[in-house]
């Protein structure tokens, strides 16, 4: 059923792969240090973004696509469209998208099948969601058969990370200053688990080897709980991090695929640069 149009928002962190070969239309996001606003994808870039943020006392905002941004989206020939949106937990992106699919059908009914996705996760393990759609759309599935296979996997991505530094928790009030010097000077590195549409702190390691050996183990140990054929690494402007992490994995796994994304500032804003991202389906 290739009459089907695929669409993501830009807090998805899709390697230029992905995007090239799925045709995806990505719905900008925005991000403001103070008063000057920036789009994601086309006024800076993710190292600029990371420079930037190091010069900045205080933590940048990121905003939610607005419905007219969908709604220019869903404005196509194809009379099918597959929205993928971040997790609802964390942000009002889907919320945003529900309501221009509202207001399309109150203005044109059933002109289009329009049917939004919430993740239930974000960054990378998006990422995988968008690919599969894509491969799906290419193998001739139905909107019904994609959208259920969807809807079964989001729940089924293996999905953790790194923290390289807390500087950013810091900057958000969510650690407090001592506190995270203290942490910061033993050298402790925070794993994370991104599960159910939330991140979740769930161990830590001391050093960066370790930290990353650690993550190593978390996706070698839980790969077998979804189908395993589809790798992501994402790393906030440390792409030597990513390397590595893909020569192990893909010593243990046979993966079908395995893509390298920039970590952007959706996710970026709260890992802060350094950190390294993992995710299975």
């Amino acid at each position: 059923m290739k009459n089907i149009k695929l669409i993501t928002d830009g807090s998805c962190d899709l390697s230029q792969k992905i995007i090239e070969d799925s045709k995806v239309e990505i719905v900008d996001v925005m991000v403001s240090f103070g008063e000057n606003n920036y789009s994601t994808r086309t006024d800076i870039t993710i190292s600029q973004f990371y420079d930037m943020m190091k010069d900045h006392k205080e933590l940048p905002k990121t905003s939610c696509p607005s419905p007219n941004q969908f709604l220019e989206a869903f404005d196509c020939e194809e009379e099918n469209i597959i929205v993928i949106c971040l997790t609802s937990k964390l942000s009002g992106i889907y919320n945003s998208a529900v309501l221009a699919k509202n207001m399309y059908e109150e203005e044109n009914g059933n002109k289009k099948r329009i049917e939004i996705i919430d993740s239930a996760t974000g960054s990378i393990g998006q990422a995988l969601l968008v690919s599969k759609v894509a491969n799906m759309i290419d193998e001739d599935k139905t909107m019904d058969e994609i959208v259920d296979t969807i809807e079964k996997l989001k729940h089924e991505v293996v999905f953790y990370g790194a923290l390289h530094t807390l500087e950013n928790a810091i900057k958000g009030g969510r650690v407090n200053a001592i506190a995270g010097k203290i942490i910061g000077a033993l050298n402790l590195k925070a794993i994370i688990h991104i599960t159910d549409g939330i991140v979740k702190p769930m161990d830590k390691a001391r050093g960066e080897k370790n930290s990353i050996n650690k993550v190593i183990d978390y996706i070698k140990n839980n790969v077998h709980k979804t189908s395993g054929t589809k790798l992501a690494i994402g790393h906030a402007n440390c792409i030597e991090k990513a390397l590595k992490i893909k020569e192990i994995l893909e010593k243990h796994h046979s993966f079908e695929e395995i893509h390298i994304m920039e970590v952007g500032p959706s996710m970026g804003v709260y890992t802060s640069e350094g950190a390294i991202l993992t995710a299975v389906i």
